[in-house]
């Protein structure tokens, strides 16, 4: 096998434009990102459920489903 081909392994601190900085493996020193887990709305719980009430209203009214026939 041939010596000295592979990159460099860093142990790289990744910053977010969120402030938070956390440390993982990669073969660049430094990350920046502009969202991480502690920022996304899909992690923090504050995800907005208005476009998913929208698609299911787009379906009850294509279809003419409505709420008071139950």
């Amino acid at each position: 096998m041939k010596t000295e081909i592979h990159p460099k392994y860093f142990q790289a601190k990744v910053t977010c434009n969120c402030g938070n900085e956390f440390v993982t493996g990669s073969t660049k020193e430094e990350i920046r990102v502009e969202i991480c887990s502690k920022c996304h709305s899909f992690y923090t719980g504050q995800q907005k459920t208005a476009a998913a009430r929208g698609a299911i209203e787009k379906f009850n009214r294509r279809y003419g489903i409505n709420k008071d026939d139950n």
